[in-house]
């Protein structure tokens, strides 16, 4: 009997204390794509410490938007780290053949347009930049589910977009009825 496969798209990932992989420790990860072919998400709360103008400056891109010009940008993650991706609300009529539409009320740009149009702000803070993304291989997230390394949850663009990148590990276990604080990184055998 084949197991069913369960797919983890437009869910975040809560890394469990116990994980010190200095990557994933103390992240949430929101994933854009699962499947049995493996999966793809963006470590949306740790910030590299550059402004999104600090960004357009290297892009050689104008930032008009003066409101913007702070926003952080995130890493994504240990994987294509040269890579820009954008989490965002749909912005109608725009639209590009690089967005993909991953939940109702968010997408997934990876074209230079959608920093262009944070940059503008056409997205009304209402998007995430990150650089390089996390990949997992055909059954490799599955098998961290199973030994315990991640807790999930469905996602929401109120913690994407609206909670501070300091907050949203907590407030996305929250959704679970968990305090992270609570959880201990030792097991014992009584």
């Amino acid at each position: 009997m084949t197991p069913s496969f369960s797919c983890l798209r437009n869910h975040f990932l809560i890394s469990m204390p116990h994980l010190h992989d200095q990557n994933f420790s103390q992240t949430v990860t929101y994933l854009c794509d699962h499947s049995e072919y493996g999966a793809m998400g963006l470590v949306v709360n740790r910030p590299v410490g550059i402004a999104l103008s600090e960004l357009c400056d290297h892009l050689n891109l104008p930032c008009s938007s003066v409101a913007n010009q702070q926003q952080e940008i995130y890493s994504g993650g240990p994987i294509h780290g040269d890579r820009g991706y954008v989490l965002h609300k749909a912005i109608s009529p725009i639209e590009w053949p690089s967005s993909h539409c991953i939940a109702d009320d968010i997408y997934i740009t990876t074209s230079i347009d959608a920093i262009e149009a944070a940059a503008e702000g056409h997205f009304n803070h209402n998007y995430l930049i990150a650089l390089g993304c996390a990949c997992w291989s055909p059954g490799q997230l599955e098998q961290e589910m199973a030994d315990n390394v991640w807790l999930s949850c469905l996602a929401n663009s109120d913690i994407l977009f609206g909670i501070p990148a300091g907050d949203r590990l907590q407030a996305a276990a929250s959704t679970l009825g968990v305090n992270l604080d609570l959880l201990t990184a030792h097991t014992g055998h009584a």
